[in-house]
């Protein structure tokens, strides 16, 4: 058995090929993010990677739609969003494969 600490790991981020991580796999990147009202990031995509974004609770924007709890956001390589946290979220964040380096700002170039 191993045992690791969520907030040991880098933003949320605990399965993947990275270090730390309490699973080391280039297979996937799991990640269990909080965010507080306000919080953003900006327009990025991924050239490699799908990216699957589950909404456990508080409302978010991507894509310039709105979603809530239970709403399940699969972006494609190449699908660019920005992210912005309208209320406090918990998000589970899921990426295939992990592939170092595979997030570019702005749109697919």
């Amino acid at each position: 058995m191993q045992h690791e600490r969520l907030e040991r790991m880098v933003k949320g981020w605990f399965v993947g090929d990275f270090e730390p991580a309490a699973l080391r796999t280039s297979v996937c990147e799991v990640a269990l993010k909080q965010y507080k009202a306000g919080d953003c990031e900006i327009l990025h995509h991924h050239k490699v990677a799908i990216e699957v974004t589950l909404i456990v609770s508080g409302r978010v924007r991507m894509q310039g739609k709105e979603w809530g709890p239970g709403d399940i956001i699969v972006l494609d390589p190449g699908e660019a969003t920005t992210f912005d946290a309208l209320t406090d979220a918990f998000n589970v964040f899921v990426k295939s494969p992990s592939f170092a380096g595979d997030k570019y700002d702005g749109v697919f170039e």
